[in-house]
C-alpha cells in the first residue's frame, strides 16, 4: 500500500427534498383541502476515525464525497424520507484544514500570489471520534403547511434548503510514542528493522527513506510505537530535502529517539543541524523528551565512540548511548532507557479526570 499523508477533497451535503403540492380529492369527501407533505432532510457529511488505516491513499482515486438529497413530500400528509448521511472514514490522527485563499493583491512579478494560513477545522485523535462536518439541508414544506383561515387553498411550498458544499485538505500525523530523527544515512531505517518487523528500505544513499514508517516495538512485556521519518538536512524546516513534510509526523509522538552517524564527517554539526531544524518547525519538536544514540559503533573503535560521546556530553546532552543499528550491540540499553521515559510520557498526558478512575488510560496507537 502506497503512504499518502495530504489529500484535497471536495465534500457536499444533501440537498432538502421539497415539499408537495397536494390536495384531497375523494368523492364522499365534502371537504378535501391541501394535504402536501415536507420533503425530507439532506444527508450529512459525517468524518469517522477508524482503526486499520494508516493511509490516506483511497483519497487519491476518490475526491468528490457528496450525500443523498431528501426525498420529496407527498400527497396525504406523506412526509419525504431524509437523505443517507455520507461517513467519510479516517485513520486516526487526521486532521481537517481549509482550502486556503489568495490574497488579493499580494501577487509577485511572476503573478504568484501569497495565499491564507489553513485553519484547523477538526482534528481526530481518538478511534471511534465523530465529527458531523457539513449539515444537510432542511426539507421544502408541503402545501398543508401554508395553510391559514385566511388562505384555504394554498399552492406554495418549499423547495428545500440548499447543502454545504466545500474543499478541504485532509492531513495525516501519525500517532506514535517515540519518534526517530536524524541526519540522512543515520541508520535510522537499520535501527527500526532491528528493533519492530517493519521492512524499511536500507541503501547506501541519502533519502533511502522516502515515507514515513511505523513499527512496533515488545521490549520487555512492554510495547511502542516507533516511525521513522526521512532524514533531516540544514534548511528542512524552511522546505529543503524533504524533511519539512514529514516532520509533522512526530508532532504528536510522545519522545523522541535522536540518531547521529558517528562515521560521519563532523557528528558534533550533525547533532546541531538537527537540533536547530527541530527548534525552527516549532508546534514543540524541541522542547519533547530527547534521547540521543551514537550509532555504528562497530565500524570504530570503543576509544573513539567515547571520545565523540564526550564531546556530545559538552555540548549539553546528559545521556549518550551507543549503540550499532546493524549488530544489535547497546540497542537493548537503549530500549531499556526508553520504556521509562515513554512511560512518564503516558502519565502526563493522562487526563486529571480519570486520574483516580483504576485502568483508565488514554488512547495509543497500541
Amino acid at each position: 500500500m502506497h503512504f499518502l499523508d495530504q489529500a484535497k477533497i471536495f465534500i457536499k451535503s444533501g440537498w432538502g427534498g421539497p415539499g408537495a403540492v397536494s390536495f384531497r380529492r375523494e368523492k364522499y369527501e365534502e371537504y378535501g383541502g391541501p394535504d402536501g407533505g415536507n420533503g425530507g432532510k439532506g444527508g450529512d457529511i459525517i468524518f469517522e476515525a477508524v482503526q486499520g488505516l494508516n493511509t490516506l491513499i483511497d483519497f487519491r482515486y476518490t475526491q468528490h464525497f457528496k450525500a443523498q438529497r431528501g426525498t420529496p413530500g407527498m400527497g396525504k400528509n406523506r412526509y419525504g424520507a431524509g437523505g443517507k448521511d455520507l461517513i467519510i472514514k479516517v485513520p486516526v490522527g487526521t486532521q481537517i484544514l481549509s482550502d486556503p485563499k489568495p490574497i488579493e493583491g499580494s501577487e509577485d512579478e511572476d503573478g504568484i500570489p501569497d495565499y491564507e494560513d489553513q485553519d484547523v477545522l477538526a482534528d481526530f485523535t481518538e478511534v471511534g471520534q465523530r465529527v458531523t462536518f457539513l449539515r444537510g439541508g432542511d426539507g421544502g414544506r408541503g402545501n398543508m403547511s401554508y395553510k391559514t383561515s385566511t388562505n384555504r387553498a394554498p399552492r406554495q411550498h418549499g423547495t428545500g434548503w440548499p447543502g454545504q458544499e466545500m474543499w478541504v485538505w485532509l492531513r495525516l500525523k501519525l500517532l506514535a510514542d517515540v519518534g526517530l530523527v536524524g541526519m540522512p544515512n543515520a541508520g535510522k531505517s537499520t535501527l527500526i528493522n532491528q528493533v519492530t518487523n517493519t521492512k524499511a528500505k536500507v541503501g547506501a544513499y541519502a533519502f533511502t527513506t522516502t515515507k514515513p514508517q511505523l513499527g512496533v516495538v515488545l521490549h520487555k512485556q512492554r510495547e511502542f510505537v516507533l516511525a521513522d521519518i526521512p532524514g533531516l538536512i540544514a534548511g528542512a524546516a524552511e522546505g529543503v530535502g524533504i524533511g519539512d513534510r514529514f516532520l509533522g509526523h512526530i508532532e504528536r509522538c510522545r519522545v523522541l529517539l535522536h540518531l547521529i552517524d558517528a562515521t560521519g564527517d563532523d557528528p558534533i554539526e550533525a547533532f546541531h543541524i538537527v537540533q536547530d531544524e527541530l527548534s525552527a518547525y516549532g508546534e514543540g519538536l524541541d522542547e519533547k523528551p530527547q534521547i540521543v544514540a551514537l550509532n555504528k559503533g562497530d565500524l570504530l573503535g570503543p576509544e573513539l565512540m567515547e571520545d565523540i560521546a564526550d564531546q556530545l556530553r559538552e555540548e549539553g546532552v546528559e545521556d549518550v548511548f551507543i549503540i550499532s543499528a546493524g549488530t544489535g550491540e547497546g540497542v537493548e540499553a537503549l530500549l531499556d532507557a526508553i520504556l521509562p521515559i515513554v512511560g512518564q510520557a503516558l502519565d502526563d498526558a493522562k487526563p486529571e479526570s480519570d486520574a483516580d478512575e483504576e485502568g483508565e488510560r488514554p488512547w495509543s496507537p497500541l
